[in-house]
């Protein structure tokens, strides 16, 4: 026997002596630590040099999963069925997460579809502004939304001729990604203007006179925004419907006729399954999109659940079980990701719980300025409660684009409680060129609340509000109207027994909001 094996031997007798000298609350501990330490003991007694504790597996390995049994490093069958229902749990949870953005977006056509909009001459339009009765990712009720979708796989090259006067708007690809902005945050500048949106594989000549962009997917969400004047909706609904125009760079001799479709009012849902179902709604994205659209790293992940182009979705028994619960747990983790941040950054002010909706302060969603890779949780917090991604959302554009704040927590930090009384101050000088508003959410929906006010929501451009002496606002929330007299405009109602949060945004944000000299207060609880 060498002098390394008498050692390892003298080393566990020492170990064994040790222990019986421990008191019995540390026995159950000690004897855990003795079994792997005799485990790799006798795994060391069958080598000639003195291998390293920490590459070594011993027998018997208890993890939160269960016990993990091997013979010399080997998995049994029963460990070896067990890790891989794990892994196939681990990635049917990442999928989720990760796969929200094209989902969420996949969820949007269809309810779009649902109302009639099937092809890109057919714009959705809210001209009584949208309330809350569709089902809508955190829209809001004071801009008049002009929406389509259009796949250039079908229709190749498409031309969206915004008028003067457009508000911010968006190209989104299949994923949600940024293709063009449109309107006042565009190269337009709100001057109006032709776009031309290229299809991911075009390699055609580019005609002159547009603002172009290629898109990486066939798939593609436009959403304009046109403000209200007077407080009204009508002159945007007008610009619209007289001044856009979305037609086939190949029919631009002949475009089709344009057809608007007025939502206001009409109940129809757009936001992605949070059951099994999401697993299919992912496959039809990546069924119809080019293989290019994702990165291999993502085309991987979702292809490990059997999510791949150009293959059948069709998961066996073990398989969709173990999906089932990988998509409850997913959809729990993106809850805790959204209205129970870890980040610290999330915070926008030192004092006070208003959350920015963009961490890292990336429309691509780069940690660090990229040093830390992609900020993979702050891309599913936005997404699972929020769509549109555009860099006027998320860069200073002083007196252009626009800024949010997200509010879930009251002063104390709790959770916004429907059953309860609060007042949120706004002080005076609000800095938004164009306007600001909160709008009350759904933590179920994440679409507006429904109450009996069918615009959950006060906006300096529509709500007659009454400041306070010293030029601010007091906004109260309940289930009940509890505002001095007077006041009745400023009462926001929230539904006993629900949850709610709000967002606060600023249209044409001013310095005083980037540099945080100015700042709303917090949720306060009336007693």
């Amino acid at each position: 026997m060498n002098v390394r094996r008498k050692l390892s031997i003298a080393i566990g007798f020492v170990a064994l002596l040790t222990t019986g000298c421990q008191n019995t609350k540390e026995e159950g501990k000690n004897e855990e630590n003795l079994i792997e330490t005799n485990s790799i003991a006798h795994i060391k007694e069958k080598y000639n040099t003195d291998i390293p504790t920490k590459i070594l597996t011993p027998d018997v390995v208890d993890t939160r999963i269960g016990s993990l049994k091997f013979f010399d490093g080997l998995p049994s069958q029963a460990t070896v069925e067990k890790v891989y229902d794990n892994l196939d749990f681990m990635r049917g949870v990442e999928t989720f997460l990760n796969g929200v953005p094209a989902t969420s977006i996949e969820g949007l056509r269809l309810g779009m579809n649902e109302v009639g909009a099937t092809a890109s001459n057919q714009v959705v339009i809210f001209d009584e502004l949208l309330d809350s009765t569709p089902l809508f990712l955190t829209g809001n009720t004071s801009t008049v939304y002009a929406s389509t979708f259009f796949n250039l796989q079908e229709s190749g090259p498409i031309v969206v001729e915004v008028p003067t006067g457009c508000g911010p708007g968006t190209v989104n690809d299949a994923y949600f990604r940024f293709v063009v902005d449109m309107g006042g945050p565009g190269p337009d500048r709100g001057q109006g203007g032709k776009y031309l949106i290229l299809p991911p594989d075009y390699n055609g000549e580019t005609p002159d006179g547009y603002f172009v962009a290629q898109s990486t997917s066939y798939v593609n969400w436009l959403i304009l925004r046109g403000f209200l004047v007077d407080g009204k909706p009508d002159m945007s609904s007008k610009m619209y419907r007289e001044g856009l125009k979305i037609y086939p760079l190949k029919d631009k001799d002949t475009p089709p006729a344009m057809e608007f479709i007025n939502v206001s009012t009409k109940d129809f849902n757009t936001i992605h399954a949070n059951n099994y179902d999401f697993y299919h709604e992912l496959n039809e994205v990546i069924q119809r999109e080019p293989v290019s659209f994702l990165d291999p790293e993502l085309r991987g992940l979702f292809s490990s659940i059997g999510i791949e182009k150009g293959k059948t979705f069709s998961p066996d028994k073990r398989m969709q079980e173990i999906l089932e619960d990988a998509v409850e747990v997913g959809n729990a983790t993106a809850r805790a990701i959204s209205f129970r941040t870890r980040e610290k950054e999330a915070t926008i002010f030192k004092t006070g719980h208003w959350e920015s909706g963009f961490l890292g302060g990336s429309y691509e969603w780069l940690k660090n300025e990229g040093k830390g890779g992609r900020y993979l949780d702050a891309r599913t917090r936005f997404f699972y409660v929020a769509t549109v991604n555009t860099p006027a959302m998320v860069l200073k554009m002083v007196g252009l684009g626009s800024q949010y704040a997200l509010g879930v927590l009251d002063s104390e930090g709790e959770y916004l409680d429907g059953s309860q009384n609060y007042t949120l101050n706004i002080p005076a000088n609000v800095p938004a060129k164009d306007f600001w508003s909160v709008v009350m959410y759904d933590p179920q929906t994440r679409s507006m609340l429904q109450t009996d006010q069918a615009l959950p929501s006060v906006s300096s451009k529509r709500t007659p509000l009454i400041k306070n002496d010293d030029g601010s606002v007091t906004l109260y929330f309940g289930p009940t109207n509890h505002t001095p007299q007077g006041k009745e405009a400023n009462w926001l109602q929230s539904i006993n027994g629900k949850g709610f949060f709000v967002l606060f945004r600023l249209y044409g944000p001013l310095q005083p909001w980037f540099d945080k000299t100015w700042q709303p207060g917090d949720f306060e609880r009336v007693d």
